[in-house]
């Protein structure tokens, strides 16, 4: 007999990320992704928010001072997701990017979702994506979901900024 499903309004709430330098993890997540700090302990453990939640992402040291990322081939956090809520906040987060000069591994266009994928400076898995429409997304001839991995277009996504004017204007696009 199978479980009943999991309460719809369930949410992720928080990932908290064991990190080898404080600093350095706050450099990226609070600097260029602009995520605020909501409380830290020295230089052991921040939490860090959008919009004004306790925390949606921890970093601490506790264990991890100094240390190396996981090897290859090993198990644990393949990546941690960042969903945003317009394609123009995710035009924006690829200036911050750009203009911090990170580079992606990767941007793709999911049918139900456009993402981009990074890595953070402790080498864990990041992905900034926004959800598309739910009217737009894919379906197969059973109206099931049919979701694919296409190319991304990221000069018509930079493109956003210019549309929505948020940002100051620069010559990222000039790196795309």
């Amino acid at each position: 007999m199978s479980q009943p499903a999991i309460h719809p309004q369930v949410k992720m709430g928080h990932v908290h990320l064991k990190v080898a330098n404080l600093d350095r993890a706050l450099d990226f997540y609070h600097g260029v992704l602009g995520f605020e700090v909501t409380q830290q302990f020295g230089h052991s453990a921040a939490f860090l928010s959008a919009g004004g939640y306790h925390h949606h992402i921890a970093l601490n040291t506790w264990e991890s001072l100094g240390g190396q990322p996981p090897a290859p081939g090993t198990t644990g956090l393949y990546h941690l997701a960042l969903l945003y809520p317009t394609r123009a906040a995710l035009a924006d987060a690829l200036r911050r990017l750009l203009h911090a000069g990170i580079s992606l591994e990767g941007a793709a266009n999911h049918g139900v979702s456009e993402a981009l994928y990074l890595r953070d400076p402790d080498g864990n898995g990041v992905e900034l994506y926004w959800d598309k429409p739910q009217e737009e997304w894919p379906r197969d001839a059973n109206g099931d979901l049919a979701m694919y991995t296409r190319p991304l277009d990221l000069k018509s996504l930079f493109a956003e900024l210019q549309s929505e004017k948020i940002g100051p204007a620069d010559n990222s696009s000039s790196h795309l």
